[in-house]
């Protein structure tokens, strides 16, 4: 998929909020309310439809929102928003703003070789992941997955987009 048609997905449909077909929504967005700048969002895989975003509201537990069902319509009813549940949310690539020098978003990431210094391969990215203090890079070479923290400088020595390519001061018997 090219980047013009490729969808990143930013979040999921969690749960029903109330009995006038509202949902909670789990935002994979930095802050969380991020997820509301987009007011047509991708529900679900490739069988998935286009739902405008009616309404919504950012609570201290997180983010509810009504949402359009595949007729364009507001969702009103609990019932057919119970169906949502479990739905990825994606936004076309093209829709997110260019990331800031120097920061990459995970989706971007996924797919890449990563390298030691010492040019020894050590995986593809296929995922990322928080511990709490750092992003965290899934790698998978074969039957062998490394976790690789995502630290620009010290351990993430260079990022190239267009090869495709991480340099990382890591070993592959880490």
């Amino acid at each position: 998929m090219s980047d013009s048609t490729r969808r990143v997905t930013l979040g999921r449909v969690a749960g029903v909020f109330g009995v006038k077909g509202w949902v909670k929504i789990v935002s994979n967005t930095r802050p969380a309310e991020n997820l509301l700048k987009y007011p047509l969002w991708w529900l679900g895989a490739d069988d998935g439809y286009a739902s405008a975003l009616v309404d919504a509201k950012a609570q201290v537990n997180g983010i509810i929102a009504q949402l359009s069902g595949r007729d364009g319509q507001p969702i009103t009813d609990r019932d057919i928003a119970a169906r949502l549940v479990g739905k990825d949310i994606s936004v076309d690539r093209t829709e997110l703003p260019p990331a800031p020098a120097g920061s990459y978003y995970w989706a971007d990431l996924i797919g890449m070789s990563v390298v030691s210094n010492n040019d020894e391969p050590l995986g593809t990215v296929t995922g990322m992941m928080e511990n709490g203090v750092q992003d965290v890079l899934v790698l998978r070479d074969g039957e062998v997955e490394r976790l690789i923290p995502f630290v620009q400088g010290p351990i993430i020595l260079s990022v190239d987009t267009e090869a495709r390519r991480i340099v990382a001061d890591w070993a592959p018997d880490y």
